[in-house]
C-alpha cells in the first residue's frame, strides 16, 4: 500500500459487475494501482447470483470473511455453505478452485475478499477452458491447452 486507507462500507462507490448474466458488485478497499502486495475488496452478490466465475491462481491467494448472508462456495472438493462470520480460504493451485454464489432468494451476500498480489499471475478459468494472463505490461484470456 502506498498510504494508509480507512474506508467505510457504506461510503464506497460500488462497481457494478455482470459475469455470464450473474450480478455482483465490488467495494475497493484498496485498488489495484495503490498497491502491489495485497488487495481488499467488499463484495455484494445479489440473490440466486454469484461473484466471478470457477477459477483458481498460480501465485495468488484468497481470503473471504462473509458479513452477511449466506453463501455456496464450490471447491474442487464439493460445495461448503459458509454464513456470516465464517472465513474461508484459498490457497493457489487446482486444490484452492472456488466460485461463490449466494444461497439465498431475498438476502445479498455481502462478503470481504482479501488477495494477495503476485504479478504476473495466471488464473486458470476451468469451466471455459480458458486461461487468463495478468501483468505489469498485458492481459489477455487464452484457451487452455
Amino acid at each position: 500500500m502506498k498510504e494508509l486507507i480507512v474506508k467505510n462500507f457504506n461510503s464506497i462507490e460500488g462497481e457494478k459487475r455482470e459475469n455470464n448474466g450473474n450480478k455482483f458488485t465490488i467495494k475497493s478497499v484498496i485498488p489495484r494501482e495503490e498497491t502491489d502486495k495485497c488487495r481488499v475488496n467488499f463484495i455484494e452478490v445479489e440473490p440466486g447470483n454469484f461473484a466471478y466465475g470457477y477459477h483458481y491462481h498460480e501465485m495468488s491467494e484468497e481470503v473471504f470473511y462473509i458479513i452477511s448472508g449466506t453463501g455456496i462456495v464450490r471447491t474442487s472438493k464439493g460445495e461448503i455453505t459458509v454464513k456470516a462470520g465464517d472465513v474461508i480460504t484459498f490457497p493457489t493451485g487446482k486444490d484452492g478452485a472456488h466460485v461463490i454464489r449466494n444461497g439465498s432468494d431475498t438476502e445479498k451476500l455481502i462478503y470481504i475478499d482479501f488477495d494477495t498480489v503476485h504479478v504476473p499471475e495466471i488464473v486458470h478459468l476451468p469451466d471455459a477452458n480458458k486461461v487468463m494472463v495478468i501483468g505489469p505490461y498485458s492481459n489477455g484470456t487464452y484457451d487452455e491447452k
